[in-house]
This record gives C-alpha cells, sequence and structure tokens, in this order.
C-alpha cells in the first residue's frame, strides 16, 4: 500500500467535507445546527492540516504536525450541551442535509478504517486514529438525523 496516495486521496476527502459543511452551515436556519455545522467544519481543517503535515513528514518536509483532541471530542460535547436535541426539535427540513453529513462521515470512517487495516506502524496508528475521529462525527449526525426524523414521522401531515 502507498501511504503517500491514501494521504494525497484523504486530504482531497477531507477539503470536499469541509466544504459540505461550511456551505449547509450558511443555508440552515436553526443555532445550534449551525453551530455543529461550522464546528465540524473546523475540525475538517484540523484534519486537513493533521494529514498535510504527515504528507510533508513523507517528503521530507519538516513541518510539526498539529495535535488533534481525542476522538469523540466534538460528539461528547454535543451530547453535554444536547446539541442534538435542539437540533432535532427544529431540522425537520433539513432531514436530508443531516443524512448527507452522517453519510459523509461514516464514509470518512470506513475508508481511514479500510486503509489502516492494511498499513503498518506509524501509518496504521495515524489512519485509526482519523478513523476513530470520524466514527464520533458519524454517531453525531446519525443521532441527529434519527432524533429529527423521529419529530418528522410523529408530526401530523402537513408539519
Amino acid at each position: 500500500m502507498n501511504i503517500k496516495k491514501v494521504l494525497e486521496y484523504a486530504l482531497q476527502r477531507e477539503y470536499e467535507g469541509k466544504r459540505f459543511f461550511e456551505q449547509n452551515a450558511a443555508r440552515l436556519q436553526n443555532a445550534a445546527a449551525v453551530g455543529a455545522f461550522k464546528a465540524i467544519a473546523e475540525e475538517e481543517q484540523r484534519h486537513i492540516e493533521f494529514i498535510q503535515a504527515q504528507l510533508d513528514a513523507l517528503s521530507g518536509t519538516n513541518s510539526p504536525a498539529p495535535e488533534l483532541p481525542s476522538a469523540g471530542f466534538f460528539a461528547d460535547r454535543a451530547d453535554s450541551e444536547s446539541i442534538a436535541d435542539t437540533v432535532a426539535e427544529s431540522m425537520v427540513a433539513d432531514l436530508p442535509v443531516l443524512r448527507m453529513a452522517y453519510l459523509i462521515e461514516r464514509d470518512f470512517a470506513e475508508f481511514y478504517a479500510q486503509a489502516a487495516s492494511k498499513a503498518e506502524g506509524t501509518a496504521k496508528q495515524t489512519l485509526n486514529m482519523l478513523a476513530n475521529w470520524e466514527t464520533g462525527h458519524e454517531r453525531l449526525f446519525k443521532h441527529m438525523h434519527d432524533k429529527a426524523f423521529e419529530n418528522y414521522s410523529g408530526m401530523p401531515w402537513g408539519g
């Protein structure tokens, strides 16, 4: 496995994820949802910086890798602040956006886990760390989507 190619691919996907969260944060109506999407966009930027530092290290360019909070940091914070519940109350119109956010994060988590299963040493550790990080985002958006869908399905016809 060519770890450089894996990281280059990952870098492009992280840029796409960041763009998705930034663009959709601008169109959402609920303040908590906007905050959640902006926070994830910021985390995706940290992933970009981290992956770029890994690529720089592989090419011999010394650049200190940024330190990332532990996996699940944002999801844990969201739970403690009840972000998902607040979002669910007013996110029925944005169910497709929440679903897409969940699928993006699930895709990231699966990509990193699959790449990690084929890697060794520090590359394996790095990819596993990124997989765990994305799994936390995946759980958050799955919870937000499911809660909003539950609210939607309990509404009388016509909302």
